[in-house]
């Protein structure tokens, strides 16, 4: 509690700060004392010291700093000096309010230490203090001293000034770029500088420090050509590494490779030009099994590192496949690193990992990156040649390394892998009669791995070799572990499975489950509920058979399975049951699901720990039996929702500290995620993270599913979730968020219009509306993930089709502006992307990565292009101001250099404004309508039709606007309709707009062209097929054409009747897809008409040109 200093503290404070410096010494002492009490008083002291003496607080720490003869209470003035002086992170900066005296005794106190210092540790801890300060005033101006100061220490003799030089240019060229900017200029001395002292003959610690500062000032050179001239030191940095091996000091090297690093990181161009030497030096360190592992580790991630370096220099590591060769074979070999433990066959769970080393889990790890990086077409040639001689060898070690490898590089490699999908598949499944368990066990692995990355095609091809092989594995009895893995396989093989290639299986798959469901062993149980769960979830209703002889035993663990040690395998059987009863369906399911409810609600009334697995699956097993269940759920809601809430509002468990500092995040706590922003380093609990992202999610199934049963909780779900969008700590979170938001306004709607809303009107949607929307657009403008900028777009759109009119002109001007924001956004990283492809060893495989990059930026533009289609359908003409700003960004859409898909929104954003807004966009035809035509010839199908429905639209809505251009139009709409392949079925589309197009020219400028000639045209081209929506609207006006007997239609002596018979036909044929019921009950009544009023002769005629099915289909229509 704060209160007033008490006049006590002042005196104790003034009597501290007074003459007699032993007295500040014992305050500063007592900073580190293990008495709590005294330290505590003594921070109360410190701090009121910083409030009302700052000048004295800094002049007496920088006493102590230069002359107390304790070196920890030195250590500790230079550390609190720094936290006083530099700016925090509240933005506060003190130096700059202290006297001009003070500042300038504090910094001849520090450049004076800095000189007679001899503690090592403290040395650091002063360069910190000192760049610090530094990275805050020299820029502007605020220490001229400090670079000719340090200019002639690195110049003295003394190895510590030396060094202590170094490290301060090191953090000076890490820290903001104007201070780096100052260094700019004295790149030549820096230069000779770094030479030299690289090549330091007595002391590694120079040369190490001279290894940080050459690197990080290479790296603040924005000038490629001003970096190239540090070329000449990457000679001297790799000796600097090469030394210190040879000489053994290992920590020294380590310190090294960290640096070299970071460089391969930031400048791996900088490599380019001596990239054989450099990465053949790495490679010889990773294979030298005289050093310790942390090295060759070290070594190894140096050239991980500059593979997966493809923003900055694409392509460069796979022109050395000589050397890609040997690195696979290093990885390989550190998967060799893994003992047969007795404990692995007797483990309680499948994420035991016993036996596996650090090296074996490093291995994995940069098998996975290297084949992301380096993409199949590098990798799969390399690794099929080592798998075959590692699955050759009479050693498992080998065996089960091929396996694992196989199972790490899947994801990197699958289009690769995907064409050569024999030799894969057989290659594993050899292995599942492997003489030992855990090759087997490997091979299962590889399976279910290959399942996920190389599905649908795998299960659609293989399934008559896997699901048996897999079914065979579960016969291991010997080997529990073994069919554990094989049932989690069969969940990965299901997951990308249809139900018709599940089906025949389902017999021999589930009685084996059933059998492992009564297996003494809790780990093969888990196995199997989760495969079960998954099997009944892909083959849906096919499941039905299995249900009465599995559910009794889902419900006997469900209620029997109650001690700690069984809480996992309840929790699966809570996720099967639940699963199983979706599939199954609510009629089926109905009077289980209520003894299961009633289990569920007890448990959640129960006190469960914070790490207990129940908590999360009971969450989602609510949700999947309201899914089942839909409106019947209601009653449970009460039940279900307060303790969901609770896991959605769950505060991140945070630690933060600083992130160079050696304390307090466990980086081995594999609960702890830990992300480094800027200076800090935050650890974040995941368990929490993810109940709260399960809670969100479930919280948007509930709106989704139950509508407008779901309002009582609406406003609490509403304050609970919309601070989330902008929950940067979990992607998922934010998705759900995003995802519920249109889902609540949805409800909010349906439950007003339905009167069951409380009471509440519109106004209680506005207020909704006024929260939700521009909450997102805010979110909108923060969020770093392209993914998830599409996913709020999409969300925003759907927003807007709900509540679209409930929005002010304020709300819908932030809309745009954000648009503009996210057009210039996206064309920015796209061209970003292409400079990349400028570079010297850019590729093939770059291009492929890169083409899928871009696709999400493509997906961006359509997102875009649909958000502005629904303001323009909502707003209609009061719209038009904002289209007239946003046309800077989209006429330079239209251009030929852009991609298909930016063409084709730009048009749809045009055939907007002309369908929906009418008079008030014929201005705007003059600009667009010359694009239009030319791209109803486009090489891209989607483009042409998209232009071709703007024709039509501008046809049937421009009047004498359009009227000069028909000419023109026509003959475009011609060449599609007339082109050889204009059925084909990526072409269909295109031609049945034009087909569409044409009609409205009939009929809304029938004056201004041959009728005789085009409408005959016009009628040989139905009906149309592809296009469902323009094939309504298109035989919806031939019929009213038949109907008034129209003389150009019918022709001379009716002589296109059989034609229209036909068509009628056709369309009554193919059932609703073609025609509205309406529009088929009219072509019935014409028929008939046709039937009774026809002259015989008339009648045969037409009857004759009909095909056989057709008669046939007319025949049973005329006569119901």
């Amino acid at each position: 509690m704060a209160t007033d200093p008490t006049q006590f503290q002042l005196a104790q404070l003034a009597h501290i700060l007074g003459p007699d410096p032993t007295h500040f010494e014992t305050l500063i002492s007592s900073l580190m004392s293990s008495s709590n009490e005294q330290r505590s008083q003594a921070e109360s002291l410190f701090h009121l010291a910083k409030q009302t003496h700052p000048d004295s607080l800094s002049l007496a720490l920088s006493r102590v700093l230069s002359s107390s003869s304790r070196p920890e209470l030195r250590a500790l003035s230079a550390v609190l000096l720094r936290k006083i002086l530099t700016p925090a992170a509240d933005s506060s900066f003190l130096f700059p309010l202290l006297a001009e005296t003070t500042r300038a005794t504090i910094k001849s106190a520090f450049l004076s230490s800095l000189q007679t210092e001899q503690s090592k540790t403290n040395l650091k801890k002063l360069c910190d203090t000192i760049s610090e300060l530094a990275s805050s005033i020299v820029a502007i101006g605020g220490w001229p001293e400090l670079l000719p100061f340090l200019f002639q220490c690195v110049n003295s003799s003394n190895p510590n000034l030396e060094e202590s030089a170094l490290l301060i240019f090191s953090r000076l060229a890490q820290n903001i770029e104007e201070t780096a900017e100052t260094l700019i200029p004295h790149s030549k001395t820096l230069h000779s500088i770094f030479y030299r002292c690289l090549s330091n003959p007595s002391s590694c610690d120079v040369r190490i420090a001279a290894l940080s500062a050459s690197i990080s000032f290479i790296q603040c050179i924005s000038n490629a050509k001003d970096r190239e001239t540090f070329q000449d030191l990457l000679p001297l940095m790799m000796q600097t590494l090469t030394e210190a091996l040879n000489s053994g000091l290992e920590a020294v090297a380590q310190e090294a490779l960290e640096l070299l690093i970071e460089l391969a990181g930031a400048e791996p161009r900088f490599l380019r030009r001596q990239i054989v030497e450099v990465v053949g030096s790495m490679l010889q360190i990773a294979e030298a099994e005289s050093l310790e592992e942390g090295t060759r580790h070290l070594a190894v991630e140096f050239i991980i590192t500059l593979a997966e370096a493809r923003e900055r220099a694409p392509g460069m590591m796979r022109k050395l496949p000589q050397f890609i060769k040997r690195l696979f074979g290093v990885l390989m070999n550190l998967l060799l690193d893994i003992e047969d433990e007795p404990d692995w066959y007797n483990a309680e769970s499948e994420d035991d990992d016993a036996g596996e080393t650090t090296s074996y889990g490093v291995g994995q790890e940069c098998l996975d990156r290297l084949a992301i990086s380096l993409g199949g077409n590098t990798i799969v040639p390399v690794a099929s040649e080592l798998f075959l001689v590692f699955l050759a060898s009479a050693e498992w070690q080998k065996r089960h390394a091929a396996l694992i490898a196989l199972a790490q590089i899947t994801e990197g490699c699958s289009k690769v892998m995907t064409k050569n999908l024999e030799q894969v598949v057989s290659m594993v499944l050899n292995s599942f009669q492997d003489a030992h368990p855990r090759v087997r066990w490997a091979a299962i692995n590889a399976i279910g791995q290959l399942s996920t990355d190389l599905g649908p095609e795998l299960q659609t091809q293989y399934h008559h070799r896997v699901l048996p092989a897999l079914a065979g594995a579960m016969d291991d009895f010997q080997n529990p572990r073994v069919q554990a893995h094989a049932a989690s396989a069969v969940l990965n093989f299901s997951e990308n499975c249809t139900p018709d290639i599940l089906t025949p299986y389902l017999d021999g798959i589930v009685s084996k489950l059933l059998v492992l469901l009564q297996n003494g062993k809790q780990m093969v149980q888990e196995g199997a509920l989760t495969a079960l769960a998954s099997v009944a979830d892909s083959s849906q209703e096919q499941f039905q058979k299995y249900y009465d002889a599995l559910m009794p035993y889902l419900k006997a663990i469900l209620v029997n399975a109650t001690d700690k040690s069984n809480r996992m395998l309840r929790a699966k059987a809570m996720e099967c049951i639940s699963l199983v009863g979706m599939a199954v369906g609510k009629d089926k399911f109905r009077d289980d699901a209520k003894q299961v409810m009633e289990v569920l609600m007890s448990l959640q009334g129960s006190q469960m720990e914070s790490d207990d697995p129940t908590t999360s699956y009971t969450l989602q097993a609510w949700a999947r039996l309201c899914k089942c269940l839909g409106q019947d759920f209601l009653p449970y809601m009460s039940v279900v929702m307060p303790p969901l809430l609770q896991s959605a509002q769950l505060k991140p468990d945070v630690t933060i500290t600083s992130a160079d500092s050696d304390a307090d995040i466990d980086d081995d706590d594999e609960s702890i995620e830990t992300i480094t922003l800027g200076d800090k380093r935050i650890g974040i609990k995941t368990s929490i993270l993810e109940e709260k992202a399960t809670a969100c999610n479930m919280l948007c199934c509930y709106a989704d599913e139950l509508k407008e049963g779901f309002f009582p909780w609406i406003d609490q779900v509403a304050t609970t979730l919309v601070p989330l969008l902008k929950f940067y700590f979990h992607e998922e979170v934010r998705k759900a968020a995003v995802s519920a938001m249109p889902e609540l306004l949805r409800s909010a709607k349906l439950a007003v219009e339905k009167g069951q809303s409380q009471g509440r009107n519109g106004t209680y949607i506005k207020q909704l509306t006024d929260y939700i929307i521009p909450a997102l657009v805010e979110a909108l403008h923060k969020e770093p993930e392209v993914e998830i900028c599409g996913s709020m777009l999409d969300s925003l759109n759907e927003c807007i089709q709900i509540s679209g009119p409930f929005l002010d002109e304020g709300q819908v001007r932030s809309i745009i502006d954000e648009i503009k924001q996210v057009i210039t956004a996206s064309s920015a990283r796209k061209q970003e992307k292409a400079e990349r492809a400028k570079a010297e060893d850019f590729d093939a495989e770059e291009r492929e990565m890169l083409e899928e990059e871009n696709e999400q930026e493509e997906e961006v533009f359509g997102q875009v292009g649909d958000l502005l289609g629904t303001l323009i359908k909502t707003f209609k003409a009061s719209f038009l101001p904002f289209f007239k700003e946003l046309t800077s960004y989209l006429i330079p859409m239209w251009g030929k250099d852009k991609t298909a898909e930016e063409r084709r929104v730009a048009i749809c954003i045009f055939d907007d404004i002309a369908e929906h807004c009418h008079e008030a966009a014929l201005k705007y035809y003059d600009t667009y309508l010359p694009f239009l035509l030319e791209a109803c010839n486009d090489e891209n199908p989607d483009v042409r039709q998209a232009a071709i429905y703007g024709v039509g639209v501008c046809a049937e809505f421009g009047g004498s606007v359009f009227r000069p251009l028909l000419r023109e139009a026509l003959s475009r709409l011609d060449a599609v309709i007339r082109h050889p392949n204009a059925l084909r079925s990526d072409n269909v589309m295109a031609y049945d707009n034009a087909v569409s197009a044409l009609g409205k020219i009939c009929q809304f400028h029938r004056d201004s062209i041959d009728a005789a000639q085009i409408i005959p045209a016009w009628l040989s081209c139905l009906p149309i097929k592809g296009d469902l929506i323009e094939a309504k609207l298109v035989h919806d006006q031939l019929c009213s054409m038949v109907e008034r007997s129209d003389q150009e239609l019918l022709g001379p002596n009716n002589q296109y009747l059989p034609k229209i018979v036909a068509v009628f036909a056709e369309v009554l044929f193919a059932g609703k897809n073609l025609a509205t019921e309406q529009t088929a009950s009219r072509m019935i009544t014409l028929l008939r008409h046709f039937q009774q009023t026809l002259p015989a002769s008339t009648l045969e005629s037409t009857w004759s040109s009909l095909q056989p099915q057709q008669q046939l289909a007319l025949q049973s229509i005329l006569s119901s």
